[in-house]
C-alpha cells in the first residue's frame, strides 16, 4: 500500500514539473504598444455626434 502511494506521489510530482516547464516555455515577454497588430481590420472608429441632447427622444427623419 505504501509503495503504491509513493509511486502515485512521484507520478504527480513529474506531471506538475512537466506542466511547469511547458508553461514557462510559452511565456512571452513582449511589452504593450500603440501599434496595430498585423491582420486586424475594422477597429473602432469615432462616431459622429448625435443630433439630440442626452435623455431627449430621437426625432424621426
Amino acid at each position: 500500500m505504501a509503495t503504491a502511494i509513493t509511486l502515485f506521489a512521484v507520478a504527480v510530482m513529474i506531471a506538475i514539473l512537466a506542466a511547469f516547464v511547458t508553461t514557462i516555455e510559452r511565456i512571452e515577454t513582449r511589452t504593450a504598444s500603440n501599434e496595430t497588430p498585423p491582420g486586424t481590420t475594422d477597429l473602432a472608429k469615432p462616431r459622429p455626434p448625435l443630433d439630440r441632447a442626452p435623455g431627449r427622444p430621437v426625432l424621426g427623419n
